[in-house]
């Protein structure tokens, strides 16, 4: 039977009848027409074959719905408990390098750091999508493409989350392959219009976490100047203090589009356009992004003070009723105010208010009659003044200057306001209230200061900051925040220290005060108020804090009450010394000591009144003996 069988295969493969599976043989069972059942091959057939697969059987081959190789989109992800969106400050891979299994692909910064986003897996980068320096990335954004194989890059070098959202419906719905040459609209994200070259959009950044908008104070570059990362671009005043606006990649500044001294510019409004190329600049000459038009609608309406100014020469005097000699000074007053507001640099504002200058009386010779330093240097009020003494009583001249001055309230203004007004109306204060006495620590510090560097001089202050820090780790419920649904307990001690400044308290964070020296403390304390009354504080170095000092000694406050920095849960206020007299073990059986009186001021939700005693004791402790705090 064998033999058969052979010849027959034989004959097969010479194209004669022989062994053969019909395909209905695949799925048929017993059934009519399926004939008895058998067991092994069916024989006969018209076209006989080998007794092998025949190539009609269906191959389980999977097939994909896209032209595109297999691939995986990679996500921005939450890489910080808050996070909700991020930075991509650098990528760390190039397109077509191969990344192994916990490299790093790009630093993402977020809103608390610069961290690395490693990849957990081996594959290569076929595509970015999110380019360097793009900022406010939501979380899960697709940022970039990656493969297995090496060959598969290519596919993606035109690849976009634009035409892969295209091609998605062209492959599921035959018919709507026409829709395809959709894409070409693709660069209408660049611009208003499609005749722009390539070009970035820079808009307003939140530099701080409770910023809402900001002021433009200055801008640094000119238009056409060309932009090196780590440029600095901007000074923006937040609602924290004034900061630096930095460039995240190279280019060229092309236009401008909100001038310096903008007030309450919104987020993520577009500040300026950069572009690659020189050559791409005058493009932009006449460029308006619509987010600014509809910002500076508001802006036509001070053109109508003009009008008034030439057809109320005699109305004028309404406001300084008691002479008419005023008149004369509203039309010099009439250009440097815009909407009823004096247009003037912050630099020019300052310079006036260390000379007494009243600004009304200045005529602006910047842009849009803005006054500038020059125009408040060059000023003089005797020339003036004279002037109106010939036509009026001298006495009666100096009247119209106002009995009062109403003075623009700052963003920062703004938001201590707020905050402050925010703490007394929601935390339950509480205070109290201990005498330390000072003389081995005056004696001490004395001592370090003869045997310290030149360049290093311990303040009181200092060591009032390492006392607390230590006081904190003694009792750490004092170092706690108050956070609604919890109350965090903080394991290292930041002390926020209260510095007054021109434009209102800002508290910069000395770091980890409980590890640091005493001078190590007096040099970070130094140099942050220093930056601080520059107005040159980053933003991580007045953000957070566990515990908040504010010391008006110096002033020769005896004690005051101070109002908490949520969510922290306390803060001392240190008053200054005096020398009182105290029972002593001598033969006078008294004697002088220095003796200073500090108030904690305490959130009743976190801290309990023993508590608090138990901090001030472990405060008194560490001043009274200073050597323990060496231990």
């Amino acid at each position: 039977m064998w033999r058969v069988l052979a010849r027959r295969v034989s004959r097969g493969a010479a194209g004669s009848p022989g062994l053969v599976r019909p395909r209905r043989a695949l799925g048929a069972g017993v059934g009519a027409g399926a004939g008895p059942a058998r067991r092994g091959p069916v024989w006969g057939g018209p076209a006989p074959r080998p007794l092998l697969p025949p190539p009609a059987w269906p191959r389980l081959v999977p097939r994909r719905c896209c032209s595109l190789p297999a691939h995986q989109k990679v996500a921005l992800p939450a890489l910080s408990p808050t996070m909700q969106m991020g930075t991509i400050a650098r990528w760390e891979k190039k397109e077509g390098d191969k990344i192994n299994e916990g490299d790093l692909i790009a630093e993402v910064e977020t809103d608390k750091a610069t961290v690395g986003f490693e990849s957990m897996e081996e594959c290569y980068l076929a595509k970015i999508l999110v380019p360097e320096g793009t900022r406010d990335v939501p979380i899960g954004a697709v940022i970039c493409i990656t493969v297995e194989k090496p060959e598969y890059i290519d596919a993606f070098k035109n690849y976009t989350l634009d035409s892969a959202a295209a091609a998605a419906p062209a492959a599921s719905v035959p018919p709507p392959p026409a829709a395809a040459p959709s894409p070409p609209p693709q660069p209408s994200p660049q611009a208003p219009g499609s005749s722009y070259p390539p070009h970035m959009q820079i808009t307003l950044p939140a530099l701080s976490p409770t910023m809402t908008m900001g002021t433009v104070q200055r801008w640094e570059k000119k238009v056409g100047e060309k932009l090196n990362e780590g440029d600095l671009l901007a000074e923006i005043e937040t609602d924290k203090a004034t900061i630096g606006f930095e460039v995240q990649e190279e280019g060229y500044l092309a236009k401008i589009l909100v001038s310096e001294g903008t007030r309450d510019v919104p987020l993520g409004t577009p500040l300026c356009i950069i572009v690659e190329k020189e050559a791409d600049i005058p493009a932009f000459a006449d460029y308006q992004a619509a987010a600014v038009t509809d910002m500076k609608a508001p802006a036509p309406p001070p053109p109508p003070p003009p009008p008034q100014v030439t057809a109320t020469p005699a109305a004028a005097p309404a406001p300084a009723q008691p002479a008419a000699a005023p008149a004369p000074a509203a039309p010099s007053a009439g250009p440097p105010r815009k909407g009823g507001r004096v247009m003037v640099s912050p630099l020019a504002k300052k310079l006036a208010a260390e000379k007494g200058i009243d600004l009304t009386q200045v005529k602006g010779t910047g842009p849009d009659g803005r006054i500038t330093k020059k125009d408040v240097e060059s000023f003089v009020p005797s020339k003036a003044a004279p002037a109106a003494a010939p036509e009026a009583v001298p006495a009666v001249a100096a009247a119209p200057e106002g009995t009062f001055t109403d003075i623009p309230i700052s963003n920062i203004r703004r938001v201590i306001a707020q905050r402050l007004m925010q703490s007394k109306q929601t935390i339950p204060h509480y205070y109290l209230s201990i005498d330390v006495n000072m003389g081995k620590v005056l004696v001490l510090r004395k001592e370090l200061n003869q045997e310290v560097s030149e360049n290093i001089k311990l303040s009181v202050n200092d060591f009032i900051i390492k006392a607390s820090a230590l006081a904190c780790l003694k009792v750490p419920e004092a170092n706690s925040s108050w956070m609604d649904t919890v109350i965090r307990q903080n394991h290292v001690v930041d002390v926020s220290v209260a510095v007054s400044t021109p434009a209102g308290l800002i508290t910069p964070i000395v770091f980890n005060a409980h590890i640091k020296g005493l001078a190590a403390i007096s040099k970070d304390v130094a140099a942050l108020a220093a930056r601080a009354r520059e107005g040159k504080l980053q933003p991580h170095e007045f953000q957070g804090g566990t515990f908040t000092i504010s010391n008006l000694g110096m002033y020769g406050i005896k004690n005051f009450s101070a109002i908490i920095n949520p969510p922290q849960a306390c803060i001392l206020a240190v008053g200054s010394s005096k020398e009182i007299l105290v029972p002593a073990d001598n033969e006078k059986g008294f004697d002088v000591a220095s003796v200073m009186s500090v108030t904690l001021s305490c959130d009743h939700r976190v801290v309990d009144g023993a508590v608090g005693a138990q901090w001030l004791a472990e405060f008194k402790n560490f001043l009274e003996k200073p050597v323990t705090m060496l231990l």
